[in-house]
């Protein structure tokens, strides 16, 4: 760890010598002792030179004294673009407890740690197995995780960090120390800080005393005045002034800017060294391991590195192997004196050390080459692809990039930027060089290679920039020119037909897949197995889902011990229209950690299926604010086309809750942006909400022509999909606009394809939807049915609306004691999703049965959500929004939301109301699960 002056030394952790920080210190023990019972995470900055690092020591003598196992990792500016770096260094003590993991755990942390080979795992995935694994070492005691200069940790380490700050199990702890300033991939965000200031006068005049007795007192003065407290330039100013000008005696230097004062007294300390021994130094910065075996390639050995440290530029650990720089700043001289000539042959001696380390080895010889180099672009490429199978894709991208700036004009250096796009396209979610990336692939290489029409497909429908038709054409045309049979083990081509089928599914129009269809006929064996459901269930399911369910239910099954994001989210659009998003739901959540990192795009398309599912399940409240979240993140990173599935949940929402003029504007929102584009499918989502809309409000003929817009009455389109959802609502609307045949024809139709097998769901409101048209003799028999579906109650929207047109048909029977049972069943699920429309029209029945409705109540704590009980349990024991959403992982906004939605179930106006409002269910001191 660095030996950054927190006035005075702490080295091996005491805290005697340390001059001016009996507050800090007393934060830190404070911690300590806090994060080794319930855990936590506490970060310290300031600018640098002020005493991070001291302090750092200071609480690590601190823990080991009480018991603790310290976990140490150090960002350093070199060691940036190697993916998990640091988190290999914090995690490197535990290894062999990986063995007491769970199997996907285990192997997630293999992969991401390089230990081991598999599919790339997200980022959520490593840090649950991450959070696992120092759970299973806190069973032993106390574990404190040390993190330095978290402004250079590399991007992938950085945000695995981020994760396990907020989630950290008791008994385990997090501090960590970055510069003020400084950018960083950390996210610091709600995360508890402390500041580390520069030490006041009387602090920093003791501190120069103790150091420096004999320095006269103008002098004394003198630095005092520059340094303005900070610990480092106290403490290494004087070491550049010549004996005379530290006796009085000498003229003193011009005053200089404090970071140019610093780099002065480090390089003059580093340029009277021997040049063996700045050769050494030059090779222990840019490799940024301090490993004594990589840097032993010259002549003299490590001998040379003697006169560093007496100088006490280095600290080497014989026993560990390991030479650590005492101040990073220390790092930045070496580098700074040295030319590029220097440089480069460091970096060519790293690269002749690294033989068996071959990704860094590749790195070294990238940055020792001047000009074009082939082999080592190659080299290169592989450790980008290194980098995406561990499941960091930006730093792939950055590699590519590299490869692409190292390769000779032509196909190869094309091929490199335009894999680049790809990633950025495809993967990471960057769109913004993409456009470009491609312009500068095309150059190099007028082929048009496979993989830049996919990342250009992406680019043209995420950003809204082209067209549904302009992206199916670039797609099928460098399909097309690939030779056949076409491969079923290569992956770009692979890779293309799913892009292929996401364009022909968000185009909407059956002839849009028939080159798709062709393209697939024509792939050799094995086919990949997620390709062949995608193609069966996410197509035209009404006509070849059913034989795939036994394929598909395996493959959701096998979700537990998936780790690839990208296959997690294509098994739930695989299962999203038989009505199986449930049982993806843990696969999709741990996407969504993302959202600022390598994978926003993967975490986008996690939310819309995980909103999608809670829509259709009837978990309204928290399907909003996952929706809200979900525009909010299109918007920023500029996705208009997904932008519009967030838009669609929240016109369903507003639907299905009477908000008429909410609909309005949400889908003439969507209809305006898509139409232009030939998006088909987004007029007909929003003719789903308007549809919904139309029917609460009793609108029937308005609702029959929203209707037509998604699927022809007496027919399931062909490859429209949303067809399915929509069975019982088109039989409806065609029923009560007074078009019967029409109403009869469409449910022959519906059952006639045979999804009635695929789903409780279809078979419930296709039933339902029988009962609609069947005679007042029939109708019961086919109600009850409808209602008596296993597993019908998962869809309560669904359900209550086959009751209330059950309790309707029974009162115009004259059957008002029966009617009265289905009607109040129906108006109590209306009342718990707050379906107000829905509501009024059950209540409306009741009354004519001759029973009144009444006002509709509070529901009491009974009725609030997991979520809402545990947000209001907190809000009632006095945290504020942001408090909460630190604890819950949520940002303020969706608490508010929450705790608005909470107030009218408990028959409350405001916080102050919710203590009493929970009284009779439990106390309301903050769950325990949430410190």
């Amino acid at each position: 760890m660095r030996d950054e002056s927190a006035g005075g030394t702490a080295v091996g952790g005491g805290e005697a010598e340390i001059v001016g920080r009996d507050d800090d210190l007393f934060v830190l023990r404070s911690f300590v002792d806090r994060s080794g019972g319930v855990g936590g995470a506490l970060l310290l900055f300031g600018e640098p030179g002020v005493g991070k690092t001291v302090l750092l020591g200071a609480a690590t003598g601190y823990a080991t004294a009480a018991g603790t196992r310290i976990l140490v990792a150090s960002g350093t500016q070199f060691e940036a673009a190697y993916s998990f770096a640091a988190l290999h260094q914090a995690l490197r003590p535990l290894i062999e407890d990986l063995a007491g993991l769970s199997p996907a755990h285990r192997r997630t942390l293999g992969v991401a740690l390089g230990v081991r080979h598999g599919s790339p795992p997200g980022l959520l995935m490593i840090a649950n197995a991450a959070l696992a694994l120092l759970d299973r070492a806190a069973a032993g005691g106390p574990v404190l995780l040390m993190l330095d200069d978290l402004q250079w940790l590399d991007r992938a380490s950085a945000m695995v960090f981020a994760i396990l700050a907020r989630r950290l199990p008791a008994r385990v702890g997090l501090l960590a120390a970055y510069r003020i300033g400084e950018e960083s991939f950390f996210d610091r965000a709600g995360l508890r800080e402390h500041e580390v200031r520069p030490l006041d006068e009387r602090a920093a005049t003791t501190l120069v005393a103790q150091r420096f007795p004999a320095l006269a007192p103008r002098v004394r003065r003198r630095l005092l005045a520059e340094a303005q407290g900070n610990p480092l330039a106290l403490l290494e100013l004087p070491l550049a002034l010549t004996d005379r000008q530290q006796s009085g005696m000498g003229s003193l230097p011009e005053v200089l800017p404090l970071n140019r004062r610093l780099q002065a007294a480090f390089e003059s300390r580093v340029r009277g060294l021997p040049e063996p021994t700045r050769h050494l130094l030059l090779l222990a910065a840019l490799d940024g391991t301090g490993r004594l075996d990589t840097l032993a390639t010259g002549d003299g050995g490590l001998a040379a590195l003697a006169p560093a440290e007496r100088a006490g530029l280095v600290h080497v650990d014989e026993h560990a192997g390991t030479v650590a720089f005492h101040h990073p700043l220390t790092r930045s001289a070496v580098v700074d004196l040295s030319t590029v000539d220097d440089r480069v042959r460091a970096h060519a001696d790293l690269a002749g050390s690294l033989a068996h380390r071959p990704e860094r080895r590749a790195w070294h010889l990238a940055q020792a080459t001047i000009g074009t180099d082939e082999g080592v672009a190659r080299l290169l490429e592989d450790a980008a692809h290194t980098a995406r199978s561990r499941g960091d894709a930006a730093g792939a991208v950055t590699a590519l990039l590299y490869a692409a700036d190292l390769s000779p004009a032509g196909a190869d250096r094309g091929r490199r930027l335009a894999e680049a796009a790809y990633l950025g396209a495809v993967v990471t979610g960057d769109l913004r060089d993409v456009p470009r990336l491609l312009a500068d692939a095309r150059e190099s290489d007028g082929d048009r290679p496979l993989v830049s029409a996919v990342a250009a497909a992406h680019h043209l429908l995420l950003s809204g920039e082209g067209d549904v038709d302009t992206a199916h054409r670039l797609l099928v045309g460098a399909i097309e020119m690939q030779p056949t049979p076409y491969d079923g083990g290569n992956a770009t081509l692979v890779e293309a037909l799913y892009t292929l089928g996401w364009v022909c599914y968000f185009g909407g129009r059956a002839e849009l897949w028939e080159p798709f269809r062709a393209a697939f006929a024509r792939l050799t064996p094995p086919v990949p197995e997620l390709l062949a459901l995608l193609a069966g269930t996410f197509a035209d399911p009404a006509r070849t889902a059913p034989a795939l369910l036994g394929r598909l239910d395996r493959a959701i099954a096998d979700l537990t011990d998936q780790a690839d994001p990208v296959w997690s989210v294509r098994v739930g659009l695989s299962a999203m229209f038989v009505d199986r998003l449930t049982f993806c739901r843990t696969a999709l959540t741990r996407i969504l950690s993302d959202d600022r990192g390598a994978a926003v795009t993967l975490s986008l398309h996690a939310r819309s299926l995980l909103g999608l599912d809670q829509m259709m399940t009837g978990e309204w409240d928290e399907m909003r604010p996952l929706a809200e979240e979900h525009v909010a993140l299109c918007r920023t990173h500029n996705y208009r086309l997904l932008e519009c599935i967030g838009l669609y949940l929240l016109a369903m929402l507003a639907a299905a809750r009477g908000e008429h003029e909410t609909v309005k504007r949400l889908t003439d929102r969507m209809t305006m942006w898509a139409t232009p584009r030939r998006a088909g499918l987004v007029p007909r989502i929003a003719a789903q909400a308007m549809l919904t809309d139309a029917l609460g409000r009793g609108d029937f003929e308005e609702a029959y022509r929203h209707a037509t817009v998604i699927t022809p009455v007496g027919e399931l389109a062909d490859h429209v999909p949303h067809a399915l959802w929509v069975i019982m609502d088109v039989v409806e609307a065609a029923v009560r606009s007074g078009r019967s045949a029409e109403a009869a024809a469409h449910v022959s139709a519906a059952r006639a394809s045979g999804v009635a097998g695929v789903s409780a769901r279809l078979a419930m409101t296709i039933e339902g939807a029988a009962a609609l048209v069947a005679t007042d003799e029939e109708a019961p028999a086919r109600f009850a049915a409808a209602l008596a579906v296993t597993g019908g109650e998962r869809w309560p929207f669904d359900r209550a609306r086959i009751a209330l047109a059950y309790g309707e048909r029974l009162r115009r029977g004259k059957a008002p004691t029966e009617a009265r049972r289905h009607l109040t069943a129906a108006l109590d699920t209306f009342q718990r999703l707050d379906a107000r429309p829905w509501a009024a029209r059950a209540a409306a029945e009741l009354r004519a049965t001759g029973q009144t409705a009444g006002h509709l109540a509070p529901a009491g704590p009974g009725a609030l959500t997991p979520q809402q009980r545990e947000i209001a349990e907190l809000a009632a024991a006095g945290l504020t929004n942001k408090q909460i959403g630190e604890r819950l992982f949520l940002s303020p906004r969706t608490v508010g939301t929450h705790l608005y939605q909470t107030f009218p179930k408990l028959g409350i106006t405001s916080r102050a109301a919710l203590r009493d409002a929970l009284a009779d269910t439990g106390a309301t001191e903050p769950p325990a699960s949430s410190a």
